[in-house]
């Protein structure tokens, strides 16, 4: 069965649209500075995404596009910039980045309270592609399946994934850090054991038959079905296009008569992920309350 992620994403919108009404109540607007190096147009395309959603919401964003890569320490300047500006509630830095950048030190200069994405190892924040994985899990095992039941709570539901997962066979295949490497923090923050699948791992289709849910987040056709088992969960993140068409890590029409349950992409985990970039932006938004 598909996983109903838009039903999802429009329940998820609705809750953050009444709740930036209130925060503007008290004074407060969920402001996201993204900022992008260069003008790839699948970049700015993803951007594009970001910031339709922060109108739907009724979230200001703001947008530093750089043409080009400047100098690590020229960028560590214009990031503190808007790191230290007050409207700034939550600040994202696109993916990929130049080899010969600190990652580790640019993300350090950021306050915990506003990285919202969850890459500083104190973040209070999980990553919002994990968030958006985990949603779709807690849609599949609740008991009561609805939009709203599916939204998580990640402290309010640790209770619940440990006690649906703890006899799975959680497959995540690829370890990217804008993918299968913060899916797998995730789970390693919820005590839940995972294996991970990458291009070093000898033989995959050995242990993809095994599986209960499989995440899949390579941007390549890595799933068949013939590797997996009857009733498997397959979630995938990942983008690839196959004659300018987009597509996942598996094609959707091989996997159906085998999947129990399975998200389509487009249009299935993507659009969750920024949903919930912007609840993390709404509870950085908060913070400030909270001072």
């Amino acid at each position: 069965m598909i996983i109903p992620c838009e039903e999802i994403v429009s329940c998820l919108d609705e809750q953050l649209y009444a709740q930036i009404v209130e925060l503007k109540k008290q004074n407060v607007t969920p402001n996201l500075v993204t900022i992008l190096l260069g003008q790839e147009p699948e970049q700015l395309s993803f951007v594009s995404i970001k910031q339709n959603k922060a109108e739907k919401i009724g979230a200001d964003f703001e947008f530093q596009n750089l043409s080009s890569a400047p100098s690590f320490d020229d960028f560590l300047t214009v990031l503190a910039t808007k790191v230290n500006n007050p409207s700034t509630t939550g600040i994202i830095i696109q993916h990929p980045l130049p080899e010969n950048y600190d990652i580790q030190k640019m993300y350090s200069i950021i306050p915990a309270s506003k990285e919202i994405e969850g890459h500083l190892s104190n973040s209070t924040f999980q990553f919002p592609l994990s968030l958006a994985v985990l949603s779709c899990i807690k849609y599949i095992f609740s008991e009561v399946k609805t939009p709203e039941d599916a939204i998580v709570d990640f402290q309010k539901d640790t209770p619940f994934f440990q006690s649906v997962l703890k006899k799975k066979n959680i497959v995540i295949v690829g370890k990217g850090p804008t993918g299968g490497k913060p899916i797998a923090k995730a789970f390693h923050d919820l005590g839940v054991l995972y294996t991970v699948v990458d291009s070093h791992t000898q033989n995959p289709h050995e242990i993809f038959q095994f599986a209960d849910i499989i995440i899949t987040a390579t941007g390549q056709k890595i799933i068949f079905s013939d590797q997996i088992k009857q009733g498997v969960v397959l979630l995938n993140v990942g983008l690839r296009k196959e004659n300018g068409v987009l597509k996942g890590d598996f094609d959707e029409n091989e996997i159906k008569e085998k999947a129990s349950w399975y998200n389509i992409t487009p249009h299935g985990i993507g659009p969750l992920d920024v949903s919930y970039l912007y609840k993390n932006l709404l509870e950085s938004a908060r913070f400030s309350l909270r001072k």
